[in-house]
């Protein structure tokens, strides 16, 4: 499977690399799948993003979940019992976040340059849903960032995109057994003297198939009849592992 996955790629960065100069594109890549297919026994699985550049530059990729509302509580100890007792929510929060890099981003790009194109979870904008101080807004903010990290949804660290030669370059970009459906954006930049030479953005759609897929619809759509199923499945396997334990 390696074998021939490597073949492919050899083959697609040779197809890549030849419109280059023709057309005089400073940037092509694309991903070795397109669809990543959730099944029942999905475990995480990588994606291949490969491509080619036409002259001198650093490559920086972001990849991007669909955005959503986000609700990061904060908790208190009261008579004991830590409850929820204040809350902050924000929209257009990335559902998932990865950074690749072909070297260190604060040496590819201006610090204004990574807040304008987002690049960093600390460069994205995180908008609260109802105004407050700044240093509360920073403090759920942080918040926030560490509940992705904590979740392996947004990537704490830079990952590696590795050059093939002077043209061709690779990365790897992993998703999580829990990663969001929906469509993604892989957005590619091409860096040369801090800033950005050329850009690309390619789709790639995550999605349920087959039973889970049927399940996900179901408590999506009949959500009070999949929580009675799923409570009145409970109590059967309850029940049955009470009956089995007093015949023991």
């Amino acid at each position: 499977m390696r074998i021939q996955q490597s073949l492919r790629l050899m083959i697609a960065l040779a197809c890549l690399s030849c419109p280059l100069a023709a057309h005089g594109q400073a940037l092509v890549a694309d991903l070795s799948s397109h669809l990543v297919a959730i099944t029942t026994g999905f475990a995480g699985t990588d994606v291949l993003l490969f491509g080619a550049v036409e002259g001198p530059g650093d490559v920086v990729v972001v990849v991007r979940g669909p955005d959503q509302r986000e609700i990061v509580r904060y908790k208190a100890r009261v008579a004991g019992i830590f409850v929820n007792r204040k809350e902050m929510a924000f929209s257009r929060v990335p559902s998932f976040y990865e950074v690749a890099a072909s070297g260190e981003l604060d040496k590819i790009a201006s610090a204004s340059e990574r807040a304008r194109l987002e690049i960093g979870s600390e460069n994205l904008r995180l908008i609260p849903e109802v105004e407050r101080d700044p240093a509360t807004v920073a403090d759920y903010r942080a918040a926030l960032i560490r509940n992705k990290e904590a979740q392996g949804l947004w990537a704490p660290n830079v990952a590696k995109v590795t050059s093939l030669g002077a043209r061709l370059f690779r990365a790897n970009l992993y998703f999580p057994s829990n990663v969001p459906v929906g469509i993604y954006q892989v957005q590619v930049f091409l860096f040369h003297d801090g800033e950005v030479r050329a850009a690309q953005t390619t789709p790639l759609s995550i999605s349920k198939i087959g039973a889970s897929a049927d399940i996900y619809e179901f408590a999506h759509r009949a959500d009070a009849a999949y929580g009675a199923i799923a409570i009145a499945l409970a109590l059967a396997a309850g029940w049955a592992a009470s009956a089995i334990f007093r015949r023991v």
